[in-house]
């Protein structure tokens, strides 16, 4: 049996559900495996957990079958120290820490981290040339590397994950800075690459090079599948033939995949960036709980003992979006006729994200949206309103250049500035905002030039589980799937069938007109709640039934004031605010407004 090294100390791994007496010990070895990994010796002695994860044999075979073999072989017996434990009988190597410590524990263990000296340091401390920092998650594309799917073809039957740097020169090793990488690929790449391509190899290289590390985990796509594995080993440079795989790490990959389609919005929103490495943090609770049910994870949780306060990341990041159902109360709130209407609405936005309210003047559009979005965001707090114009732009609305003044040096100067959309953007993407519902307002969103405000954003409100490079920062960004959009529409300056097919498309329209409910009936239920005659629904119904027009009818909100009802209120508001719109309407046809739908015309007619 292999003799342990002595250039590293002894680790020890803590059993789920232990007293953290019983501790397995162990070895880092120099020794590496065929694919450069680095073995692990466990010592005899050392206690094993006696039951394993139930998809143990599903999504890590490998662990699951070395158990099987240790205990035929007799080498794992039930333990006569640790009562309820197996233990080894005698020194056992293993192919690497991670390795070891998923036999031990059966069930998912980072043995990097979790393998610790006596004085609780990791494992991967005594680990040269490492990025310092928390284990990440990768994505690293081999599925199309100049032809050939290298995830099939080499990564799962080898062990391994490469990246392509054919023109890269030798001895090139880990921890290289991105100041010497840059200045390498500049001389290497000079005559074969752009210098877009240039400087998105530096970020692959660097990342593979210099922050990727053992114990992180990698992650590929190919036939429509997502596989995931762990770094077990430093990076190697070699000069392979086919030029597709001159940079080398050793990978523990797990035997099946996850079909892509069934991958959480979010996961997918990030495996959609086209680059040959992506960092997944942001989505890193997502990747952790792949293949684990919600029991699976909450019994692990339990067992080692995790701070109940705590909530468990990977079903955190599970927590299911929600809309609450609109009540009878809120219906009540808002005089809304029937609370099934306020369903539906509720309903389009869930299918759609994305919804506009149109019609006339005065129908409490922008009023009902906000409320509507206060509801179901469960607060102001998760509601921002913005409002269009003709001179509105995509600097306005997403992010730009701006001119700021630096506090101190009072000098000015263009910085990159988020607008409205960015800033709620960020805010629904935070960690442990993600189950929450944000909404957006657009007031009069018909008033601006869509295709110049939303630019690239066009693209995502169609497609929510993709990501695009933004024009002035060039970030990777896609629309959080906790951000719903509410427009308002006043049909009087642009009627609706004027509406161009790529919004009609990207938006659900839901209209409020005088001739429908829940508009028709609004003002006389108001009154009614307010205890007042029911003489100017009366006159609204008779003014509206004379506008043939319905995209020009008179909405209620108009009468909805209490300045209406103080003396002369009622003829007031008719002189100032409803009769100049029909002026408008009817301008230069020749018609006396005043004759036509002035009060005094109505209440004889009603008379």
């Amino acid at each position: 049996m292999a003799e342990e090294s002595r250039q590293y100390p002894e680790f020890r791994l803590r059993l789920p559900g232990g007293d953290g007496s019983e501790r397995a010990r162990g070895f880092l070895l120099d020794e590496t495996g065929t694919n450069g990994s680095r073995k692990f010796l466990v010592k005899a002695g050392s206690p094993v957990r006696d039951h394993e994860m139930p998809s143990l044999g599903k999504h890590f075979k490998a662990p699951a079958r070395r158990r099987e073999e240790l205990k035929a072989q007799g080498l794992l017996v039930a333990s006569t120290r640790w009562p309820g434990r197996l233990e080894l009988t005698r020194d056992v190597v293993f192919g690497s820490p991670s390795f070891a410590a998923v036999v031990l524990v059966g069930a998912p263990r980072n043995g990097w981290d979790e393998w610790r000296t006596e004085d609780d340091r990791p494992l991967s401390d005594f680990m040269p040339r490492w990025a310092a920092g928390p284990n990440r998650p990768w994505l690293v594309r081999g599925s199309n590397v100049t032809g050939l799917d290298l995830v099939r073809r080499m990564w799962l039957p080898e062990s391994r994950v490469t990246l392509a740097a054919s023109r890269l020169r030798q001895g090139v090793g880990p921890g290289i800075s991105k100041d010497k990488l840059r200045t390498l690929v500049q001389e290497d790449y000079e005559s074969t690459a752009t210098y877009s391509q240039r400087q998105q190899l530096v970020e692959d290289l660097h990342a593979f090079l210099s922050r990727m590390k053992p114990g992180d985990t990698v992650c590929t796509i190919s036939g429509g599948r997502l596989y995931v594995g762990e770094v077990t080993g430093e990076v190697e440079q070699t000069e392979s033939e086919d030029r597709r795989s001159n940079l080398r790490r050793p990978v523990e990959w797990q035997p099946s995949g996850f079909p892509y389609d069934d991958l959480p919005e979010e996961l997918q929103q990030k495996l959609s960036i086209q680059h040959d490495v992506v960092d997944l943090s942001s989505v890193q609770a997502h990747v952790e709980g792949l293949g684990l049910t919600d029991q699976e994870l909450a019994d692990e949780a339990q067992a080692t003992k995790r701070d109940p306060s705590v909530e468990i990341p990977a079903l955190a990041a599970r927590r299911e979006l929600e809309l609450p159902e609109p009540t009878h109360e809120l219906a009540a709130e808002l005089l809304v006729h029937d609370v099934a209407w306020l369903r539906e609405v509720r309903d389009l936005l869930w299918d759609e994200r994305q919804l506009v309210l149109y019609g006339p003047p005065g129908t409490g559009k922008t009023y009902l949206a906000q409320k509507l979005a206060e509801f179901l965001g469960g607060g102001p707090e998760q509601v921002k309103l913005v409002q269009f114009h003709p001179s509105y732009s995509y600097e306005d609305f997403f992010e730009g250049f701006r001119p700021q003044e630096d506090p101190e040096t009072r000098e000015v100067a263009f910085r990159l500035t988020a607008g409205p959309l960015r800033e709620l953007a960020d805010l629904a993407s935070r960690e442990g905002n993600r189950h929450i519902p944000h909404f957006l307002i657009i007031d009069e969103i018909n008033r601006a030039n869509l295709a110049k405000v939303f630019g690239e954003l066009y693209f995502l409100l169609e497609y929510r589980n993709k990501s695009v490079r933004l024009t002035y920062s060039g970030d990777d960004f896609a629309l959080p799937p906790n951000l719903f959009v509410i427009g308002t529409m006043n049909t009087a300056d642009r009627s609706i069938a004027l509406v161009d097919a790529a919004m009609r498309r990207r938006f659900a329209f839901v209209e409020l007109s005088p001739r429908t409910e829940p508009t028709s009936g609004l003002l006389r239920r108001w009154l009614e709640r307010e205890g007042r005659d029911s003489e100017p629904a009366d006159l609204l119904e008779a003014l509206n039934a004379r506008i043939d027009d319905p995209d020009f009818r008179i909405g209620p909100s108009y009468l909805m004031k209490k300045g209406t009802y103080r003396e002369g209120g009622l003829e007031r508001t008719w002189r100032t605010k409803i009769l100049p719109l029909l002026e408008e309407h009817h301008y230069g046809e020749g018609i006396d407004v005043e004759k036509r739908y002035g009060l005094a015309t109505l209440r004889e007619s009603l008379a």
